[in-house]
């Protein structure tokens, strides 16, 4: 009988990648030429994670249980690490060529709180950074599938500030120990009462927070099914990925998260984003390329298609920026719902930090209560410098500015936006034509404060379109 049960468990592990490769339909009427992204390939070997001594008592630390599962599929060329009921606290995991882990439903991997694990030293041993819960590097054919839940532990990382959380939430806070700063506006988680810290300051422990989940330089990458949520910063981040696709997945985290950003793709090739569901502390979906001379040298993150997802708080629901160095290009951003985010469509970039976009299209975007702009660019964004007053005075300093945004072929069309406070806002720099070429057609926009906020150095123009708001 447990044989049998085994096999029907390797069978439906086999189903499911089987399945991930079908998403033809995506690919029709596509405003750019785009290929399918390919999903990864992974052999039928199947081991459960108990095999290697696991338990899934919340208690047990399980990093040794998981390192060991995977180096037994390694040497049999890949396979399905399945992952069963139970609360699995582990350190540091590593995927490797091949391998899917495979959460099953009421399965939660959860982030041990004590940051000791996972710690980065240098040459002399010094505590230098922290690596992500579940990292992948320069691997191919790898996958997260299921329906569990992956928990990063984020109370244990993430500063919080006193003016986003009620009473009873700070309270809470200062239960677990920690350090008020800023005559009690800030609460670090430094200076616990039950785990050491890895730093000799709040600060300098809080610039240490890893990300969640990161592969980077990766091909024939899925994620499908599970909970990504609760992240010490960044949830999901695909780096120089190409061929990647992310589907069915939920990712969330405290409204007030700092920097909890969702989803980010940087400088990736061939990705399909479908059925997703967010609610995040920072953007929501996001598209990055690099900054600096590093960035453009990666390449641009292009063939991205975007569809069916839904994005309930975050600072944006679709954001570029705010570094593309690398440029952005052949995007395609269709039938999505936002609901309570910050901004809708956003994008951000400032010199230094910018690059060029091409070919973006987005349609069917049906927005609620966005708290700010329903569509917004900036492009002094994190520089100040250069959204100062005396325009005579920000052209000087731009005269020999390196990495100036472009955004540019961008095509928005069939937005509906019930409730925004400004529906359409647009701000360049002096002396660049940093949003030109920029339309939005046929589309609705209800606000509550103004209908468009541009200044003198935009080129966005504006056809059959409604903009309405309560009667005066």
């Amino acid at each position: 009988m447990k044989k049998l049960l085994f096999l029907c468990l390797a069978f439906c592990c086999m189903l499911s990648s089987a399945k991930a490769g079908d998403y033809k339909a995506y690919y029709q009427s596509l405003p750019v030429a785009m290929s399918e992204p390919q999903a990864p390939v992974i052999p039928s070997n199947t081991v459960k994670l108990t095999d290697f001594g696991a338990v899934g008592d919340g208690l047990t630390l399980n990093t040794e249980a998981f390192r060991k599962a995977i180096s037994s599929l390694n040497k049999k060329g890949g396979g399905h690490l399945v992952v069963p009921a139970g609360v699995w606290l582990t350190g540091l995991i590593s995927l490797k060529d091949n391998i899917d882990l495979h959460l099953e439903r009421n399965a939660v991997i959860m982030a041990t709180p004590d940051k000791r694990e996972f710690l980065k030293t240098d040459d002399d041993k010094v505590a230098v950074k922290c690596s992500p819960l579940i990292s992948a590097s320069k691997r191919r054919n790898i996958s997260i599938t299921g329906q569990g839940v992956i928990d990063g532990n984020g109370a244990y990382w993430r500063p919080v500030k006193r003016s986003k959380v009620s009473d009873v939430e700070w309270n809470n806070y200062k239960l677990m120990g920690g350090t008020e700063t800023d005559s009690g506006k800030l609460w670090f988680p430094f200076n616990l009462k039950h785990y050491d810290n890895i730093a000799t300051s709040a600060q300098r422990q809080e610039s240490m927070r890893p990300h969640l989940i990161r592969f980077t330089d990766c091909e024939q990458v899925l994620v499908q099914g599970v909970t990504i949520q609760n992240s010490p910063k960044f949830h999901f981040i695909p780096t120089r990925c190409n061929h990647v696709i992310v589907d069915g997945v939920t990712i969330r985290c405290p409204w007030n998260a700092q920097n909890g950003d969702a989803l980010d793709l940087s400088a990736c090739r061939n990705v399909l984003v479908v059925n997703n569901t967010i609610d995040a502390g920072d953007d929501g979906i996001c598209m990055k390329a690099g900054a600096g001379q590093s960035g453009v040298d990666a390449g641009p993150c292009e063939n991205i298609l975007i569809e069916n997802n839904t994005v309930y708080h975050a600072h944006g629901g679709f954001v570029i920026g705010s570094e593309f160095t690398g440029g952005l290009k052949n995007i395609v951003v269709r039938n999505n719902r936002f609901s309570g985010t910050d901004t809708g469509l956003r994008f951000k970039s400032s010199p230094g930090r910018g690059g060029k976009t091409e070919n973006i299209y987005i349609s069917n975007i049906y927005m609620t209560d966005i708290k700010d702009q329903a569509i917004v660019f900036e492009c002094s964004y994190v520089d100040r410098k250069y959204s100062v007053n005396n325009e005579a005075e920000v052209e000087t300093k731009l005269k020999n500015a390196k990495f100036v945004p472009e955004f540019t072929d961008i095509h928005i069309s069939n937005v509906v936006c019930r409730g925004a406070k400004t529906a359409v806002a647009a701000h360049g720099l002096p002396g660049w034509s940093c949003v030109h070429g920029v339309d939005i057609a046929n589309s609705v926009f209800f606000y509550t404060r103004q209908d468009k906020d541009f200044d003198n150095h935009v080129d966005l123009k504006i056809t059959n379109t409604k903009f309405a708001t309560f009667d005066k």
